[in-house]
């Protein structure tokens, strides 16, 4: 007889903030797949219907309000009991250079990218202490790693996703909390939210030739590519990894 091998995160909890498109809603099918129970959210809440089942609640959330964190997080306890992974995926992308960019852009790009990561981990950190564990995943950027001259906002807010990470992970670590935090650094992965800064640009044909062409690899990311990464790192296969920037950016920082 054939053996059945279970589900990569079979019989883990996992909450998946921005879960309405793009690498949210790829990780939440690729976790889903392999047997996890999800709490999604996100601003829009019509596209997570479908996932709204038996194995998944869906949640409307702002990840800037710190009262809905606690409501979000303590939603999931009492559905499931338990909280094993946290996937903060949520984000902005606002253009505009050091000239350009309005005060009131950098903070709002801040008060989400940064702010609402600060505000899971912590949220994340309280539940997971009381299940044995557990692991965070946040999403930076290459544009955490490297400098883009029209993104001073964006690449501040990935910057810092990055360090506050390694801040987490060597808390936990040193607490013996056994929860894991660590990094996926995507570069230009064909999203809604990358489709928008394109449509944004004064000649988007260009700007789109141009970005699918900047990674050594010569084409855009996809979705699912980067859902693996944060696959792997919830699952128990990355069991020995921590406080880890784990890029899929197609060589792009490597030039």
């Amino acid at each position: 007889m054939p053996v059945t091998r279970p589900g990569r995160l079979e019989g883990k909890v996992a909450l998946i903030t921005g879960a309405a498109a793009g690498i949210g809603r790829a990780s939440a099918e690729a976790f889903l797949a392999e047997g996890a129970r999800l709490v999604l959210t996100d601003l829009n809440v019509e596209p997570l219907e479908p996932f709204a089942r038996e194995s998944a609640l869906a949640l409307q959330q702002d990840v800037a309000d710190e009262a809905g964190w606690r409501q979000t997080v303590d939603a999931a306890l009492a559905r499931f009991g338990r909280l094993n992974a946290l996937v903060n995926n949520a984000g902005i992308a606002l253009p505009g250079n050091i000239e350009t960019a309005t005060l009131a852009d950098w903070r709002r790009a801040q008060a989400i990218n940064v702010e609402g990561v600060f505000l899971g981990c912590r949220e994340a950190v309280r539940a997971m202490k009381a299940s044995g564990g557990g692991s965070i995943v946040n999403l930076s950027s290459a544009a955490g790693i490297i400098g883009d001259a029209q993104s001073a906002a964006y690449c501040a807010s990935k910057g810092a996703v990055r360090l506050l990470t390694k801040s987490v992970a060597l808390h936990c670590a040193r607490a013996g909390y056994k929860i894991r935090c660590n990094s996926v650094h995507p570069a230009f992965t064909l999203t809604p939210l990358l489709e928008g800064v394109i449509a944004g640009a004064r000649n988007p044909e260009r700007v789109r030739e141009g970005l699918s062409k900047a990674p050594p690899l010569g084409r855009f990311g996809e979705a699912r590519e980067v859902a693996a990464a944060v696959l792997y790192l919830a699952s128990d296969e990355s069991a020995f990894t921590t406080c880890a920037e784990l890029v899929i950016d197609g060589g792009l920082t490597a030039q």
